[in-house]
């Protein structure tokens, strides 16, 4: 069954870690925005006080991204962008694009200085592979949600959206945040990764351990003989209690980590 499953996977891109590297963070569904100055800012001493030696990014990173366009000199995204340019400076800092920020285009990864990825995309890393993505195109069993990824994936989408004026992506962002955060609060459940689908890519990429975001369950999953996936935590400094969470890989081993949360 595996076998007849894997011939559609293709086997994804490669990232082989340098040498010299013995920890990396991963972080992922922060869901950065001007209204939650709480997990803005613990991102923030994240980033300045982590001694990884890189540092992964796998998606919803922002709330929403409207376009690169939206970085005026005094706009909450300018002021990630300082943030990540400092960050950069010090470390690699690699970011793959989720369901929230996949319009990130090109200009602000360049003046962030971080690398983009593709989803998915396996880290090679002291003999060992790891899967990496944001985790929504294994989520198979939400058929709403597949369609939209399809449709506003496709370059006529994107353009036509980033073609409206800035304000009314605004609009759009914020009527966005209002039925996402409806959601939360009536309690409705999410679709989880397919089983079946999240092994065949596990065997596509050569890797036994898939990790990713997303759900926003954070705990390892196992999923059969030798497979399992690590899923990151959200970040939400104003709730009750506080989330936030950091996967660690280091010496082969993966360990969850809170950050300053002071």
């Amino acid at each position: 069954m595996h076998q007849a499953v894997l011939q559609t996977v293709p086997p994804p891109a490669v990232l082989q870690a340098p040498a010299d590297w013995r920890t990396v963070d991963f972080i992922s569904d922060l869901h950065l925005h001007e209204s939650e100055q709480a997990t803005f800012e613990a991102w923030c001493r994240y980033l300045r006080q982590t001694r990884a030696d890189a540092v992964f990014l796998l998606g919803d990173i922002f709330e929403v991204w409207i376009g690169d366009d939206a970085l005026s000199t005094d706009s909450f995204e300018a002021r990630c962008l300082a943030e990540l340019k400092q960050a950069t400076a010090r470390r690699p800092v690699f970011f793959m694009p989720g369901n929230r920020d996949f319009l990130l285009g090109p200009d602000f990864v360049r003046r962030s200085g971080m690398t983009a990825l593709p989803d998915p995309c396996v880290l090679a890393m002291e003999g060992r592979r790891w899967l990496l993505s944001h985790g929504d195109a294994l989520c198979r069993d939400d058929h709403d949600y597949m369609r939209f990824r399809a449709e506003v994936r496709t370059p006529a989408w994107q353009s036509a959206f980033l073609a409206r004026p800035l304000e009314e992506r605004r609009r759009i962002a914020r009527q966005l945040r209002d039925q996402s955060e409806g959601r939360k609060r009536s309690g409705a459940d999410y679709a989880d990764l397919d089983p079946a689908a999240t092994r065949a890519a596990l065997l596509a990429a050569q890797a036994d351990t898939l990790i990713h975001g997303h759900t926003h369950r954070p705990a390892r999953h196992e999923l059969g003989p030798g497979l399992a996936r690590e899923v990151l935590s959200d970040w939400d400094l104003g709730a009750e209690p506080r989330r936030a969470e950091v996967l660690r890989l280091q010496q082969g081993r993966l360990s969850r980590l809170a950050p300053d949360l002071a």
